[in-house]
């Protein structure tokens, strides 16, 4: 890849999708909150959408922890701790492997219902279909990089996208020099990763920024009542 690509996608394409994702996140919290919501379609096909959704955010959530935590914890964490970086990924690709196959079997039963029952069709939008898509296409490129970690069991992709992310998140420079010899495939995916954080503030996204994470832990029901009881 030319030397000032690879700098431009890794070393400043980078902050310009978190400055998006975080300054128009706030924006849009602050200007539009009635469209701050998944304007989920529950009554239709409720079954499909009930699997679909618990297999998809199951996995997503997991991929998304596995991801920032072993991206962000330095190797030297690692190391003190005796975990090998051949242990570390084969550990990273057989979890990683259950939770994106079950996120992907969610992904397509979501985007059956959405794009297969005319009722719900007509009330999405493109970005709705788009970004379904685009999170699809993008777990597809992570499950394939699962075959090329299989040849690289030595742990030193794994270590330059590490120093990368790292590098990235603490504002330091000379990120992208860690990826440059890396498989393209984990480019691509690096960018499409990117890309989703660029259009997060526009999209139905933003709803991840409400997950009642706080219901885990209420006390007593949620009484509800019939109209005019």
């Amino acid at each position: 890849m030319n030397a000032w690509i690879n700098t431009f996608l890794f070393g400043i394409y980078p902050y310009i999708c978190l400055s998006v994702f975080l300054v128009g996140s706030v924006i849009r919290f602050d200007r539009e909150q009635y469209t701050w919501r998944s304007q989920s379609s529950q009554l239709l096909r409720r079954r499909q959408l009930i699997w679909g959704s618990n297999l998809f955010h199951v996995g997503i959530l997991i991929i998304l922890l596995g991801h920032t935590g072993g991206l962000l914890t330095p190797v030297a964490v690692f190391e003190a701790l005796g975990i090998s970086h051949t242990a570390k990924q084969l550990t990273a690709i057989g979890i990683g492997g259950v939770a994106g196959a079950m996120c992907l079997v969610g992904l397509l039963m979501l985007l059956h219902r959405r794009l297969m029952d005319p009722r719900i069709r007509r009330t999405s939008s493109f970005a709705d279909i788009a970004v379904l898509v685009i999170v699809l296409a993008q777990l597809l490129l992570g499950l394939s990089t699962i075959f090329v970690s299989l040849h690289h069991l030595d742990g030193s992709e794994m270590v330059a996208l590490m120093n990368w992310a790292q590098h990235v998140v603490t504002l330091r420079p000379g990120a992208a020099e860690f990826v440059a010899g890396v498989s393209l495939i984990f480019k691509i995916h690096l960018t499409l990763g990117m890309t989703i954080f660029l259009i997060f503030p526009f999209t139905r996204l933003v709803h991840i920024w409400s997950a009642p994470i706080w219901y885990l832990g209420r006390k007593g029901y949620q009484i509800v009542r019939r109209a005019g009881a």
